[in-house]
């Protein structure tokens, strides 16, 4: 459920990235060929709880194995090259080359962050967003092999966690992603709970 207004007219800045996420709203693009992008203002919003992930019996299994290395902030460009790319349960994204281009810039000022999660000098999952103050806007994930994807976002909510962070924006709510406890909220809850997190002195 989202709000859409025209495609951009004029050239879209990381800053105008940054202050647009600082008020609650984010670019898309109709899919990876789209040329144009447009703001998303969702009337209800995805996230989830830094106190509420939930870790089934076969994925904590999973992770007990520690079969794998997680890097942060390490080969951007693999992680969003991946997260942009068709798969088998995701034929089409929204990440299209000028997505690519501001959020590399963004990547390269500090204000976007990977994890990605490593097996064997390959990498197999991960995601990327943005932090701003005590807020994390998770943006895209991708994997490669089974429970890669959730193992970055395990990884992700124990970083945010222990560097003090209070709000973790999933933007909308999947399947997938509910199994793992995410929530829908009302734009007045989320606009709240985001102006709180903004006065957090995070640092990712």
């Amino acid at each position: 459920m989202q709000d859409e207004s025209d495609p951009y007219t004029t050239t879209l800045t990381p800053d105008m990235i940054l202050g647009a996420y600082a008020h609650g709203i984010f670019p898309m693009a109709e899919s990876a060929e789209s040329p144009d992008l447009f703001w998303v203002d969702p009337e209800l919003r995805g996230i989830i709880p830094l106190d509420g992930l939930h870790i089934s019996r076969s994925l904590r299994k999973a992770l007990n194995k520690k079969d794998y290395e997680v890097r942060f902030d390490h080969d951007f460009q693999t992680v969003i090259e991946n997260c942009a790319a068709p798969m088998r349960d995701r034929e089409e994204t929204w990440i299209n080359p000028e997505i690519k281009n501001l959020y590399g810039d963004l990547f390269q000022r500090g204000f976007c962050h990977t994890v990605e999660i490593w097996r064997d000098d390959q990498m197999i999952g991960g995601l990327y967003g943005l932090a701003l103050g005590g807020a994390f806007f998770g943006e895209s994930m991708f994997h490669r092999a089974t429970n890669a994807s959730k193992f970055a976002l395990v990884e992700l909510v124990n970083h945010l966690n222990v560097k003090g962070f209070t709000l973790l924006d999933t933007q909308f709510t999947t399947p997938h992603l509910e199994t793992l406890g995410a929530i829908e909220i009302t734009r007045d809850q989320y606009q709240a709970r985001l102006a709180q997190a903004l006065q957090v002195r995070a640092e990712f």
